[in-house]
């Protein structure tokens, strides 16, 4: 009686579950970590070289990771998400005390930086799929979307934290502290994640070996062909990537490149682009607060196209603002929209997907927000130059807007709901 009283009790709620609390915090460390790390990186960037030698520095990690990320989605999917997710940290951890140790000893050239810069890129695109994949290892189906909004609360938190603790160890210590102080993030969530026990996957979706259940041999193309296949005879993920895709390209350019430029062109300066950024991640962190409180909303994939249309009509208007408090209150309203549509994104992926798959699947929609779009930024500073910012950002919020209406005109999509 009592085994069958137990068995029909009702899961914990993400935000009182040991494993997500775990999970949770090992993730927000390496995302506080992330943001230490970059920071030191063109710290130490700038004092060795010319502002287009550091920026082309800061650029390159972007390269690896947009050409491995969907090989990385096969690894997660064939050691187990937390085995890669361990190894990403310990390198991560190692790779950056190396670089402070070296900057205390000696000052490396650009080069090395660079070379470091690659090789962060390349466990990036192993990290950011098995990130992706383990939720479902750790947390109930229903509560998958609690624990997106929980991400979305951590993410923001290692925004908000990094930098000034990147610029203390900075002005303390010099780069060499900062990397010192990110390794030491990276290896905080160490002990975090090998405490973490993972929740078998039911039997009609474990593949056949491998010692988490996920695939351990045969060609990785072949793991890669089946992964594509998947989604795209999926009636759900198959249209959800492609609007994730049009949603990233659409948004990622303007709204890293353009507002700095308009900051620029208004007379708002530094200060302004720090009201609109900050304007931006509080809307954002709402809506990522908004479903770890509820868990779900109701007709996710009709509120996931209407968002989207609503941020792309958001975006276009921050061009039109005419003083800075009417931007920041546009920003506030462009991250609320895009923080709902991008957190119900990753809930459908994360509840429709056979977890089996959850890494690669992961890995193509990470593909859009973290290698295509980036490269397409000197592009958007190019089309800036010759048309205005204006037209740079109507034309991201007719790309958005695209998207969203792509998502209300499929059936399926529109359809999709979150479990309860």
């Amino acid at each position: 009686m009592s085994a069958a009283v137990l068995a029909a009790a009702p899961p914990r709620p993400a935000h009182r579950d040991p494993q997500v609390l775990r999970w949770l915090g090992a993730y927000t460390a390496s995302t506080v970590g992330d943001s230490v790390y970059y920071l030191a990186l063109s710290w130490a960037a700038v004092s060795s070289g010319s502002p287009a030698q550091a920026g082309l520095v800061m650029a390159v990690s972007a390269v690896p990771r947009a050409l491995l990320l969907l090989f990385g989605g096969v690894i997660a999917d064939r050691l187990g998400p937390r085995r890669v997710v361990l190894a990403s940290d310990t390198a991560r951890c190692l790779m950056t005390l190396g670089l402070a140790a070296v900057l205390l000893a000696t000052s490396p050239g650009l080069w090395l930086l660079a070379a470091a810069a690659l090789v962060f890129g390349a466990v990036d695109a192993v990290f950011l799929p098995a990130v992706g994949a383990l939720p479902p290892r750790i947390a109930a189906r229903d509560q998958l979307a609690r624990v997106q909004g929980l991400r979305g609360l951590a993410y923001r938190m290692g925004s908000v934290l990094g930098a000034p603790l990147g610029g203390l160890a900075v002005a303390t210590g010099g780069p060499a502290s900062a990397f010192g102080a990110a390794g030491a993030l990276f290896a905080l969530s160490l002990p975090l994640l090998c405490a973490l026990r993972l929740r078998p996957l039911p039997t009609e979706e474990k593949p056949p070996t491998g010692e988490e259940g996920e695939k351990a041999d045969g060609p990785v193309l072949r793991d890669l062909a089946d992964g594509l296949r998947h989604l795209r005879g999926h009636r759900v993920l198959g249209p959800l990537m492609i609007t994730i895709l049009l949603a990233d390209l659409g948004f990622v350019g303007p709204l890293n490149v353009g507002l700095a430029l308009l900051a620029e062109q208004r007379g708002w300066g530094a200060p302004g682009i720090g009201w609109l950024l900050a304007g931006f991640g509080a809307g954002a962190g709402a809506a990522s607060l908004l479903l770890a409180v509820r868990g779900r909303l109701p007709r996710a994939g009709t509120t996931l196209g209407w968002t989207m249309v609503l941020g792309a009509a958001a975006v276009a208007a921050l061009a039109f603002a005419p003083r800075l408090p009417v931007a920041v209150a546009v920003a506030v309203a462009v991250g609320l929209l895009a923080g709902v549509s991008g957190a119900l994104c990753h809930a459908l992926v994360q509840t429709e997907c056979d977890p089996a798959y959850l890494g690669r699947v992961s890995a193509v929609s990470s593909l859009g927000s973290l290698g295509l779009a980036p490269l397409g930024m000197p592009l958007t500073g190019a089309a800036a130059g010759l048309w205005g910012t204006g037209p740079v950002f109507v034309a991201g919020a007719a790309v958005c807007a695209l998207s969203g209406a792509f998502a209300l005109t499929v059936p399926s999509l529109r359809r999709a709901e979150l479990p309860r």
